[in-house]
Formats: structure tokens, sequence, C-alpha cells
């Protein structure tokens, strides 16, 4: 059931939390668990949710948990808005058929990542966001270059946004330059947050959207931090920031599926285990990670 009923200008804006799989201990998906996971968010004050992305662990999902899973979050959600699925995949027609499907199923909008079976060249990129665009439903770019090894440079951005093919970018680079060269050169593309440790910065420089990893485990202030954030609160969003910054950096690394995973176990929040390639944190890290967490709990933060 939809608790959130704070009004959004378009679907991909606000808090929208990317989902980890909730797996039991033989790596099934518990469906239940996962959309009781979604629901809580909304009801935390969360604007939506992003199943089917890196942290949803998608490479290793089958068709039809994939297809699942999207129907899970948008039943849970209680709004098909309020459901941003992750479409990537290597080829062009299977990333529009999962395009096709969200729609089918009511999303508002869905995630792409740039092809990423080779280092691919402009012209690909662009004819890649246009097959999947012509489904209708609205894309929000991925710019992930460090995994995909394409960079969606503000120049080629712009491109993409005055053909039609987008009209947000998830930014991921960690350069909080790129802010203002997108804002300069692709007026009206709409800036997401794409890694949570830099939050603060590409609030600051007008994002209007955060695709999270950290509200999975505390979500209220998460979402605290983001309004204060965006509204230019300091006085709030600073001290938050600080706080929760040894949490917020781990979605940066490439153990954050585990990270994030092992936080929301401490926080009371089913994390569960990951499905392989992907192991149990090493022991140092999993320290780490309950420490911040508990100090976060300890905190009041939540």
């Amino acid at each position: 059931m939809q608790t959130n009923t704070l009004p959004r200008t378009h679907p991909w804006h606000g808090v929208m939390v990317a989902t980890p799989i909730t797996l039991r201990d033989d790596c099934t998906i518990d469906y239940d668990a996962y959309g009781a996971h979604v629901q809580q968010l909304i009801a935390a004050g969360c604007d939506g949710v992003v199943p089917n992305g890196s942290l949803g662990e998608y490479q290793t999902l089958t068709d039809s948990e994939r297809e699942q899973v999207v129907k899970v979050a948008v039943d849970a959600a209680g709004d098909g808005s309020r459901v941003m699925p992750g479409v990537s995949a290597y080829g062009s027609a299977e990333s529009r058929r999962w395009a096709e499907r969200a729609a089918e199923a009511g999303a508002g909008s869905v995630l792409l990542l740039p092809p990423n079976g080779y280092r691919c060249e402009d012209e690909a990129v662009r004819a890649h966001y246009a097959d999947v665009a012509r489904v209708g439903v609205p894309v929000v770019a991925y710019n992930n270059p460090y995994d995909t090894k394409v960079d969606l440079t503000p120049g080629l951005l712009a491109a993409l946004h005055q053909e039609g093919s987008i009209v947000a970018v998830k930014e991921f680079s960690g350069d909080v330059r790129r802010a203002y060269e997108i804002a300069e050169q692709a007026p009206g593309l709409d800036l997401l947050v794409g890694a949570d440790d830099v939050l603060l910065e590409l609030a600051l420089a007008g994002a209007v959207g955060w695709i999270a990893g950290c509200p999975n485990m505390l979500p209220s202030c998460c979402v605290e931090l983001y309004r204060a954030a965006v509204t230019g609160d300091m006085a709030t969003a600073l001290p938050l920031y600080r706080e929760l910054h040894p949490l917020l950096r781990w979605d940066s690394k490439p153990e954050f599926v585990q990270a994030i995973k092992a936080s929301m176990d401490v926080a009371g929040r089913h994390g569960g285990r990951t499905r392989p390639p992907r192991l149990p944190l090493p022991d140092d890290d999993a320290a780490a990670v309950r420490a911040a967490t508990e100090k976060a709990l300890a905190e009041g933060l939540g």
C-alpha cells in the first residue's frame, strides 16, 4: 500500500532507492520479503524504488525472476510511477524488451546503461538509447564509466537529450564538475545523484533526484538528508552527511552489494546473502560496516 503521497514533478525525481534482491539461504528470491521491504521504504518517505539494477544483482537473475521482481515492486509501491526498473543488457533488443515489460507493468521510467559488451563509439550509444526510447517510457541514462568503460560525457548526454532519447542521467562518475557541464550543454536534462558519497555536492549543484543505496538500511534519515540538501538547509544537511559518510562511501566500492546488505542486517532489515560470484565481505570490511551502522543507529539515525 502506498503511504508516501508527496507530490513529484516527474516519476524519476526524489529519493529513488536502488533495491537489493532478498535471497533465502538457498539463493532463491523471497518475493514476499522483497515486497515488504519496498513498502517499508515508501512508508519511510522514499519516493520510489529502482529494482533490477546493479545493487539488485540483475546480471544473476533469470528472465522470469527479473520480470517478477518488477511486478512485486509495482504492487508493493502502490503506484507504478514510483518504480524505475533497470533494463540494461548486452544487446539493445534485449534492453528494449525489458523496457516493454516495464511499461506493461506500469513503471513510470526505466534506467539504462550504455552498451557495455565492448568500448563502443558514440554512434552506437546513440542508436542504443534511441531504440529503447521508442518504447515510450521515459529513459534515465546511467553513466558508470568505471564498470562499463563507456563514458556518457556531457556532450554525449546533450546529444541524447536533444534527440529525445533520455530525460535524465544517473551520474556515477564521481566528478562533481560534470554537474555544471551537463547543465550548460544539456539544459533541461535532469541530473540524478548516482553515487551516495557525492550526494551533498551534486544536490547543491542542482540534482533533482537520488538513485540511492544507503536508504535500504537507514531510510528516514537519508530522506531527511536529501530534502535538506536539495533545499539548501546546510544546518541540517552537513552534520547528517558527515555522520553518514562512512556508510555512504561504500556505495562507490566494488563490494557495495555485500556492504549494503550487511548493513541492512545490522539495522534489522533483511539484507542476507548475495549470489555467486559475489563472496561475503572480508572480516575487516564486515567489521567496518557493522561499526559504522551501529554508530549511526546509536546516534538515532534510521
